[in-house]
């Protein structure tokens, strides 16, 4: 979809004329002889968040860990800040100023959220500790609260704001959240959602999001795309995917969660 004729937010327009900072071009992704993604474009902006919906299955996940050089394309060209990163391997990624939290909050259980915001920070050999852990905790007081508890004996929703915590520890200039609202109560999914904002908003973080809450994903976004088995089928503003008839009969049916 693109934007010409319609009404571009303010927000949409001014990132538009920002650098790009992740682009994935002809991307292909092989799991065995099955081709999960099937030559995929799209950009990430300085400073914008932009989200890819589709079913579960389409390939979502699947994109976002390839970025991260886990499983790598086989075909195409992953750059970003200008570098060709599809080769790279997954460590040096990280040390890339990239930081991801993946699907299924995969924390360290035995470890305390102390240790776990640690392991976080270690990428950059914890140069800043106390001054981000003092940040994330001011972010998410309930991880304050909980600093010496064991990950495992957190509640989803603590979990997920500690996989969250522990990608910011690196100071990333891009995070890559993979569905972070997944089998989180509404509540939750509302607070995890505003404090991705605030991210954007107040530090400028840009953030790519993949997520199955379509409505709250576009709602957030300056731009969105759609995946649909493996190929990118639309894309546009986050305001113009929520209004597209299509978008809503797929993905946005039963109201908004």
């Amino acid at each position: 979809m693109s934007t010409a004729g319609m009404n571009v937010t303010p927000s949409a327009s001014a990132a538009a004329s920002k650098p790009v900072l992740l682009s994935v071009r002809g991307v292909k992704t092989y799991y065995g002889n099955i081709i999960a993604l099937k030559g995929v474009d799209m950009d990430v902006r300085e400073g914008e968040i932009v989200t890819l919906i589709g079913a579960n299955g389409a390939g979502k996940s699947t994109l976002m860990m390839t970025i991260f050089g886990n499983p790598r394309a086989r075909e195409g060209t992953i750059t970003y800040q200008g570098q060709d990163i599809t080769r790279m391997p997954t460590h040096e990624i990280a040390r890339m100023s990239i930081a991801q939290s993946p699907e299924g909050r995969r924390i360290f259980p035995r470890m305390t959220v102390y240790e776990n915001l640690q392991m976080g920070a270690s990428i950059n050999g914890l140069a800043h500790f106390n001054q981000d852990l003092e940040r994330v905790c001011t972010l998410f007081p309930r991880l304050k609260e909980r600093l010496y508890q064991r990950g495992g004996t957190l509640s989803g929703g603590e979990q997920q704001m500690l996989a969250i915590a522990r990608a910011l520890m690196s100071r990333p200039k891009l995070l890559l959240l993979d569905e972070p609202s997944l089998g989180l109560a509404p509540l939750i999914v509302k607070q995890i959602f505003s404090i991705i904002k605030e991210l954007n908003e107040k530090d400028g973080m840009t953030v790519f999001l993949v997520e199955q809450n379509a409505y709250h994903a576009l709602k957030l976004a300056h731009r969105g795309y759609v995946m649909v088995t493996g190929n990118i089928t639309m894309s546009g503003t986050g305001r113009e995917l929520l209004a597209d008839p299509q978008v809503q009969a797929a993905y946005l049916e039963g109201g908004h969660h």
